[in-house]
């Protein structure tokens, strides 16, 4: 059984002898069990390579203490979740990934989204804006409005949140390098709508330092850029405490190909880092610590993916409460997005990829996630179609609402399985918190390509796991159709979009006040060199209509450019 701080010697005893007859009754049945399991190459192990014991019993946590590791929900070490009524009291905001094509193409899908139950909005941006480059930038061509929303100026910005009351819902940005431009440009169209800044409620990814590891979407080199970030986080600390400056990001990590474990450790180590940088400029871990927020993948393996949010939840309050010193509860409490992996969803029988989809999201709530996205089932092939992204929101509203798992917190607390796993991945990401200071900390261990090759050597491994069928995918390494027809709708993007931003953009250059955009310009490169607060420069130059690359390619000049260094 799990131990409680209040066992009486006799109870202690009792338990102990308990587990050790526990024990001996195992040992003979597995002797009867060992001839009885499946055979065959398929490898009996979480997707992450995590060995699985043929049976869990109480001797498998017997060394867990409920109330110190475990505990109530609401409440350190909040392994449970972080609110004392988690579900019955509010549900998860169900926040589906949008953006594509123009501006107003993705204005049009957030109401036609909010119309449908969404309960808040997430921008994905299109391959220039993620790179900190405008639309008529030559580097640009062919992917304006592809992958994401074209957003390169302020007007842009204004037209994509027409007739959308940004103090009455919480945005969702996913943009990195030039997170700092972006929230300026949503400040300013806020605050054109009449509203305060300390109204508005939402979160910026602004995850410089898992660019580094995973998703290869820089500018400027880390220590600078980390120099951005704590900018943001102190600006909104003081500016903006509803909003959410920095969303650490696990989800590109493990779309790289890391295990559940690296994405746990190199996202929480992440996390550690922006706090130190905090700290270093002076700021009270109290002051920002509870508006940083997590973004996690749910990945196929339903057990280790809701171990890894339990986990989480844990090693965070732990280090913030004890290394760092924070003491207002809410600087303990992970809160996190989750969203289904992507790179789960297959091209063959892509309706495969609903059912993958409701698993990885059930994951996700049943691990405790504060907001969630679902994949739609079409995303290997497109940017999805508005039937599939229905199916998608409509997956998690079934949950929410139809399947009884929202009537109580945790309902896998206390499985033998479940509490043995969670507690060995938190032992495992220590191991890896060890290794990252050994290195001297995550800057240094990005320059010398650790998590890189840590990355690239789990991918590997999978990837073999699946070639020898030791893993299997349905529809891609077991049964295969190998003439199928596809007959689900594919949204294509036109190349009119281009056309339409490049035009407007020349507009823009023409009508607006030029010398103001110099001036601005000017004390934001000012400000670059003489270590200012970046933010309010930012909105100046916002104001003034100056574009995302001309920002970025302002601070370039102080800053230079980051160039990785491969890693073989």
């Amino acid at each position: 059984m799990i131990h409680s701080a209040y066992d009486t010697n006799e109870g202690e005893r009792m338990n102990t002898n308990g587990v050790d007859e526990i024990r001996k009754r195992k040992a003979e049945w597995q002797k009867r069990a060992a001839t009885s399991s499946r055979q065959g190459q398929v490898k009996f192990t979480t997707v992450s390579g995590q060995p699985i014991e043929l049976l869990y019993t109480p001797d498998d946590i017997a060394h867990i203490d409920y109330l110190t590791e475990i505990g109530f929900p609401g409440e350190f070490p909040y392994t449970r979740g972080i609110h004392h009524n988690m579900y019955r009291g509010k549900l998860w905001t169900m926040r589906q990934f949008a953006g594509f094509g123009s501006p107003e193409d993705t204005n049009a899908r957030y109401h036609y989204l909010l119309e449908h139950g969404q309960t808040g909005l997430s921008v994905a941006f299109d391959l220039p804006a993620l790179m900190g480059r405008d639309a008529d930038d030559p580097l640009s061509e062919g992917e304006v409005g592809i992958c994401g929303v074209s957003v390169s100026s302020l007007a842009d910005m204004e037209l994509l949140f027409k007739g959308i009351s940004l103090k009455d819902i919480s945005t969702s940005m996913t943009i990195n390098a030039p997170a700092a431009m972006m929230l300026a440009f949503y400040i300013v169209v806020a605050e054109k709508q009449g509203a305060r800044r300390e109204e508005l409620r939402g979160t910026i990814q602004t995850d410089i330092l898992k660019e580094y590891i995973a998703q290869k979407e820089w500018i400027y080199p880390p220590k600078p850029s980390m120099r951005i970030v704590v900018d943001m986080i102190e600006f909104c600390s003081k500016e903006m405490p509803l909003w959410n400056p920095v969303s650490i990001s696990g989800y590109h990590i493990r779309e790289a190909g890391s295990t559940a474990v690296q994405e746990l450790a190199f996202t929480l180590a992440d996390g550690f880092a922006y706090v130190e940088e905090c700290l270093k400029r002076g700021m009270d871990v109290d002051s920002f610590a509870p508006r940083l927020s997590f973004f996690f993948n749910s990945h196929i393996d339903f057990f280790e993916e809701i171990c890894k949010f339990r986990a989480a939840r844990k090693i965070w309050a732990k280090r913030m409460r004890e290394k760092y010193g924070a003491k207002n509860p809410r600087s303990w409490t992970l809160r996190f997005h989750t969203q289904t992996a992507g790179c789960t969803l297959t091209a063959q029988q892509p309706e495969n990829n609903i059912i993958r989809t409701a698993f990885e999201a059930l994951a996700g709530v049943l691990g405790g996630t504060q907001s969630l996205h679902t994949n739609s089932m079409d995303e290997t092939l497109a940017l999805p179609s508005e039937k599939a992204v229905k199916i998608a929101l409509r997956t998690q509203q079934i949950i929410a609402h139809e399947i009884g798992v929202t009537n109580t917190i945790d309902p896998l607390g206390g499985s033998y399985f479940i509490e043995a796993l969670t507690d060995k991945m938190e032992k495992e990401a220590e191991a890896y918190f060890e290794k990252i200071d050994a290195l001297g900390g995550v800057i240094p261990a990005i320059e010398a390509g650790f998590f890189q090759r840590e990355i690239a050597e789990a991918a590997y491994r999978y990837q073999l796991e699946l070639d020898n069928k030791e893993k299997i995918i349905v529809g891609v390494n077991e049964v295969v159709e190998e003439e199928e027809k596809l007959d689900i709708p594919i949204l294509e993007i036109s190349p009119e979009v281009e056309i339409r931003q490049r035009k407007r953009l020349a507009e823009l250059r023409q009508s607006r006040n030029n010398a103001d955009v110099e001036r601005t310009l000017a004390t934001l490169k000012q400000a670059a060199a003489d270590g200012s607060n970046l933010m309010p420069y930012l909105i100046e130059c916002t104001k003034a209509y100056a574009t995302l690359g001309e920002m970025c390619q302002t601070l370039t000049e102080v800053f230079g450019v980051h160039e990785e260094v491969a890693v073989f």
